[in-house]
Order: C-alpha cells, then structure tokens, then sequence
C-alpha cells in the first residue's frame, strides 16, 4: 500500500499480546486488528518503519521472537516471578541484552509494587549502563486498579537518575498527568529520556479531542515547551491501546514541526541505536 505519509516514524512504546482477547479487543476500538498483518498494511500506510516492543510475562531468551520491523525491551513486571530467583533472573536479562534485537530493559515499579531505587532493580541499571542500552520506566497513571500509582510517580526517577548516571532512561508516558514533576526530573537530568506514548486511547475525532482536552492538551505542550530538551522526546503510541493515525496528528500538534523529525523516529533510532 501507498505510503501516505512522507516522514519516516519509530513507533518507541508498543505491546504485543498475541490471541489474548482483550488485546483484540483494544485493537478493534482503536480501529485496528490485532494481527502481524494489520500492522505491516498500516505501518506502510503512515509511514512506520518499526516499533519498540515493551515486552511482557517471560523472560525465557527463546520467547521474544518478533518479525523484523520490531525489536524489544526485556520486561520485568508483575506477571514475571523474577524476585523469586534473582540470580537466575539478571543471567537471563543479560541473555537478552547481548541479542542484537534487544534494545533495552522495561520495568513495571507501579505494577509490581516496588520503587525504582528498590535493591532488586540495582543489578539490572548495571547490566543497562555495562551494555549501554537504556531501561524504560512506566510512568504516570496504570492501566490496573491493583497498581499503586506512588511507585510509578515520575519524581521517582530523580533520585534513580542520580545514582545511576551512567545509565539511561526512558521515562514512559511523560509521567501522565504529573507533566510539571515530570519536566522538572528531565531538566535535571541528561539521562533521562521520555516517550509520549499511552496518551490517547480508542479511535477519537480528533477536532474534538482537541476541543474538549484544550486545557490537557496545552499543559502537555507547555511543559514539553518547558525542557526544550526535543533530543530527548519520542514518538510511542502503546500500540494496541490506540489509532496510530490519531497518535500521529497528536503528536504533530504537541511537538513543534521543526522538531518532528527527531521526535518521530531520530531521537528513537538514537536512543535504542535501532537498525532498522
């Protein structure tokens, strides 16, 4: 299919949830199928050239095999029993660092009822820098009523960022909707990136979003504004919790054009040193 879009994206924060219904689910309300091929079809449509998976529920080394437009980050989250045997764990998550398609490490503190400072995480951040690939760190509201939003506040990642300076980070989400904590945490520090992603959720009539999020929308871009650091922003959708398309207007709208090329897809190429 034609691609309709002349600028090239890296879609930075995806999940993949094969057969799970409510995955379909998700993927039918954001106007999408949750299939291999619904993805190929549109990623050539709007110009996607590849997607970074926040992987979930394994860390077994065979178990994250994607096509080749994706690469992903090793998770670390509830579904995971990796406290159970750390030793175990940090060999297996260094397994996944040292394959070509792991680009990074995720984890889940607001899920998994831990602060990001919590001693268990301290190995991982030293694999992270030892490997120079970055950790991901959801951030911001949860998807779940049984997380705890103190674990996932941004400002958490202040300190962590400190300590770790040689590692770097991917504060998910922007912190959403703590936008001036999370800007704060970005100005003090160089290593700490953002993706935009989990903003939208579904289809939206993108004309009223913006009208009836007017005072949401303008803070975001105010405090996105506010670090002028657009080196370190990229695109993420939270592919399949909403419509691509939306996501691009979106964040065309919030980012200023003259930025969009690095946000889109060279922050991200950068970032997680993508070789697709």
């Amino acid at each position: 299919m034609m691609n309709t879009n002349t600028m090239e994206i890296v879609d930075a924060h995806i999940h993949i949830f094969t057969g799970e219904s409510r995955a379909d689910s998700l993927a039918r309300r954001a106007g999408h199928e949750n299939t291999e091929e619904h993805m190929r079809t549109e990623y050539a449509r709007l110009g996607l050239v590849g997607a970074v998976v926040m992987s979930n529920r394994t860390l077994a080394l065979d178990a994250h095999d994607y096509p080749d437009f994706l690469r992903y980050c090793i998770g670390l989250d509830s579904f995971t029993p990796w406290v159970s045997d750390l030793k175990a764990s940090y060999d297996l998550v260094e397994g996944h660092l040292q394959k070509k398609a792991c680009v990074g490490i995720k984890i889940y503190p607001g899920y998994i009822h831990r602060y990001v400072w919590d001693e268990a995480y301290f190995p991982v951040y030293e694999l992270a820098a030892r490997y120079g690939k970055p950790v991901a760190i959801h951030t911001g509201e949860t998807a779940t009523a049984t997380a705890n939003l103190k674990y996932c506040h941004p400002l958490t990642l202040d300190e962590l960022a400190a300590a770790y300076q040689k590692t770097n980070f991917v504060m998910c989400h922007f912190g959403n909707p703590w936008f001036v904590d999370a800007a704060a945490v970005i100005n003090k520090n160089e290593n700490v990136s953002v993706d935009l992603s989990g903003i939208l959720e579904g289809k939206q009539d993108m004309a009223d979003f913006f009208k009836e999020k007017e005072g949401y929308v303008e803070q975001m871009r105010t405090w996105i504004s506010y670090t002028g650091a657009y080196d370190r922003f990229m695109f993420g959708t939270d592919w399949p919790l909403a419509n691509i398309e939306n996501y691009i207007d979106f964040i065309k709208y919030v980012i200023p054009e003259k930025h969009h090329e690095k946000v889109f897809a060279g922050n991200a190429r950068r970032i997680y040193n993508l070789d697709f």
